[in-house]
C-alpha cells in the first residue's frame, strides 16, 4: 500500500537536498529555492511538472515501478534511497545485481560534468544508459535501441552498419573482445543470466560469433587508444578512460584527443555540429 505522506515528504528532503551543480544545472543569481525546483526535477526524471507536484501534494495516482525508477535517477538517490521510495510508493525494490541499470549518485554526478565531453555510462553487457550528446555524436545514439539490440556487442554481430562508426582495421580484433568479454561475464554470472541468454542468441544468429566462441578464448582487453570513423568529420584517434563502480559492473567511458592533434581539432569540429540530447 502506497504511503502518501511518507512518499511527499521523502520526495520532498531530497529534492531540497539536492543542488544544481549536483546535477549540471546553474544555480543562477536570483535562486531562493532550497535545493532543487519542482520543474528541473521533473525535467531530470523525464515527466510533467504537474505529476511530480501531485505527488509532493500527496494526490495523485500510484507511481508506477518505471516512474520511480525515473524519479530514483533523476534525484541521484543512492540505491538504499531507491528502495526506500519504492516501498513508501508500495512497490517491491528492483532486484540488486550486475543487472540492475540504476545509476550510483557518484557516477552521475562525475558524468553530469561531462557535458562538453564524449562520453557514455554503459553496463557489463555494453548496453549504454546514458550519453553526453557529444558521445552521441561520437558513437551514435543508443537511445533508440530495444532489447537484446541495445548490447553494442549483439549489434556488432547482427545489425548491418554497427561496425561504421570504428576502424576496418579494428573489426577483427572488436570482435574477439566482444566474444571474449561475453564468455567471461556469462562463466561469472551463470546459467540463465543475461549473458548467458544474449550469448545463446548470438550462437542462433551469427557464423562469425559461432566460430569465435568455438575458441573459448578469455582475457581480451581493451585497447586505451581507439580509432573511430565519424560520417561528418572523418576518422579520430582518442583516449578511453574507463572508470568502473564495482557495485553494478557500470563503467563511464570518457573520450579525449592529444591537444594539438587533427584527432583534437576533428573532435573540436564534432562539438560544433553535434545535436544536443
Amino acid at each position: 500500500m502506497i504511503d502518501r505522506t511518507g512518499l511527499a515528504g521523502f520526495l520532498r528532503s531530497r529534492r531540497e537536498a539536492l543542488q544544481p551543480e549536483d546535477v549540471g544545472l546553474p544555480r543562477g543569481a536570483r535562486r531562493r529555492t532550497a535545493g532543487l525546483r519542482r520543474e528541473e526535477v521533473a525535467a531530470l526524471c523525464h515527466m510533467s511538472v504537474d505529476y511530480y507536484s501531485r505527488l509532493e501534494r500527496e494526490r495523485g495516482p500510484q507511481p508506477s515501478e518505471q516512474m520511480l525508477a525515473s524519479i530514483a535517477q533523476g534525484l541521484h538517490l543512492s540505491r538504499v534511497e531507491r528502495d526506500h521510495l519504492f516501498r513508501l510508493a508500495g512497490h517491491r525494490p528492483p532486484v540488486a545485481g550486475a543487472g540492475a541499470e540504476h545509476l550510483s549518485p557518484g557516477l552521475l554526478r562525475i558524468f553530469d560534468r561531462l557535458g562538453d565531453t564524449p562520453a557514455e555510462i554503459v553496463t557489463e553487457l555494453g548496453e549504454t544508459l546514458r550519453q553526453t550528446a557529444l558521445g552521441a555524436a561520437l558513437t551514435g545514439d543508443a537511445s533508440r535501441y530495444t532489447g537484446p539490440e541495445r548490447s553494442l556487442g549483439f549489434r556488432w554481430f547482427t545489425v548491418p552498419g554497427a561496425r561504421d562508426r570504428y576502424a576496418p582495421r579494428e573489426h577483427a580484433f572488436l570482435g574477439r573482445l566482444f566474444a571474449s568479454g561475453l564468455r567471461e561475464i556469462a562463466a561469472l554470472r551463470g546459467p540463465g543470466s543475461r549473458a548467458a541468454q544474449l550469448a545463446g542468441l548470438l550462437l542462433d544468429r551469427s557464423e562469425e560469433f559461432r566460430r569465435l566462441w568455438a575458441g573459448h578464448e578469455v582475457g581480451v582487453r581493451p585497447d586505451e587508444v581507439k580509432h573511430f570513423i565519424h560520417p561528418e568529420v572523418g576518422e579520430m584517434e582518442l583516449h578511453c578512460q574507463r572508470l568502473v563502480d564495482p557495485d553494478s559492473s557500470h563503467s563511464l567511458l570518457v573520450y579525449t584527443a592529444v591537444p594539438g592533434t587533427e584527432s583534437h581539432e576533428r573532435l573540436r569540429l564534432l562539438a560544433a555540429v553535434a545535436p544536443p540530447v
